[in-house]
């Protein structure tokens, strides 16, 4: 346990750690948001304070991701989960085609619901070996008639990321939930990019959209209102009641990533902390092993086994004794799984290649 603050060492892969800064500071706003004798919690979401931070978030968004201005930024509920069934709805007509790229369960789950809708096509997949890489870019082959290609640019569960993102003729939509401002990104190259909030953008609750208002004029019309990603453009996200401390906590999240010097600094600390712990897996002679192939390493979720499973049961716990929280595995793989997004500090990862060092001396 980290005795400075008596904070855990949090791995956790969603909700995740949130930077203590920002903690600290929304504890200090937290009854009396902006000398209004009132919580953000509590204020009208149509107030001008909250307008005010509703507004400052998306354009600090926009700044920090280099966002063009012929794409809205919506912050949506219902998490990633939800745009599994907006994105065919919306953007896939009956028989129409769709290309998904399947590298892990979100994929699955994204071509499941799309299934409902048209006839999505699954034009690449890794699971023939449970999911330890990404497809090669240059292997793709996509339909000439595809509404739209979709991909997750991170997969938590398999611990796996891609590294080059596909050139496509048909608009690219995105999956980035688990690794969003994690690093720069050009945005121009898609059609859509959505992520839930609570791994790097902040707390759970939260989905941000990023749109090309082209796509939107193609959008199917004969939905439900609230199905619509015009009915949330045309209204500023405020059609309905938003989830406003989450879009304050997202906001506050933001200013910290400017505070650490933008996309640039924060990929290169999540490059230093990712080696801390890949460098303990391939330097230990196979008492650790990987899940994920080298090229297809996730900076956002290291994946990772013990040799022997008893030990592997005996690292966990002595390791949830030592102040670790969320290393177990998804549960339908198993294993460990550290997950150190943009708020895990460098010292949490390096107490945990140093913990894995010792584990492995002491038991080798």
């Amino acid at each position: 346990m980290n005795q400075t603050n008596q904070r855990a060492y949090n791995f956790n892969a969603g909700p995740s750690a949130l930077p203590l800064e920002v903690l600290e500071a929304a504890q200090q706003q937290l009854v009396n948001f902006n000398n209004s004798g009132m919580s953000i919690m509590e204020m009208s979401h149509r107030s001008a304070d909250f307008e005010a931070v509703h507004n400052g978030a998306i354009d600090r968004l926009r700044k920090l991701f280099a966002i063009p201005e012929n794409y809205e930024i919506l912050f949506l509920q219902g998490g990633a989960s939800l745009q599994f069934s907006m994105i065919p709805m919306n953007f896939l007509q009956a028989g129409q085609k769709a290309d998904y790229v399947l590298t892990g369960a979100w994929s699955e789950k994204a071509l499941k619901e799309a299934k409902l809708f048209g006839e999505p096509v699954a034009i690449a997949t890794t699971k023939d070996n449970n999911y330890k890489n990404i497809p090669a870019v240059s292997d793709l082959v996509f339909n000439d008639d595809a509404a739209y290609v979709h991909i997750t640019s991170n997969n938590t569960i398999f611990g796996t990321q891609w590294k080059q993102f596909p050139e496509t003729n048909a608009p690219l939509i995105a999956d980035m939930s688990s690794d969003i401002l994690s690093k720069p990104v050009d945005v121009s190259k898609f059609g859509m990019i959505y992520a839930g909030a609570q791994k790097n953008l902040g707390p759970s609750g939260v989905t941000v959209v990023i749109i090309r208002k082209d796509l939107l004029e193609k959008a199917n019309t004969n939905i439900p209102t609230m199905l619509k990603y015009s009915t949330h453009t045309d209204n500023n996200s405020l059609y309905n009641t938003p989830p406003t401390f989450g879009i304050y906590m997202l906001g506050e999240v933001l200013k910290w990533v400017e505070a650490q010097g933008g996309l640039e600094k924060i990929e290169a600390n999540n490059e230093a902390k990712a080696k801390l712990i890949y460098d303990a897996i391939d330097h230990s002679n196979g008492f650790y092993t990987g899940h994920a192939t080298e090229d297809s390493r996730s900076l956002m979720n290291i994946t990772f086994r013990v040799a022997d499973e008893e030990l592997e049961k005996q690292f966990l716990a002595e390791a949830k004794a030592a102040g670790f929280v969320g290393l177990n595995g998804h549960r339908s793989v198993g294993g460990c799984r550290a997950s150190t997004y943009n708020a895990v500090p460098y010292e949490t990862c390096k107490a945990l290649a140093d913990f894995m060092i010792a584990f492995q001396a002491k038991h080798s």
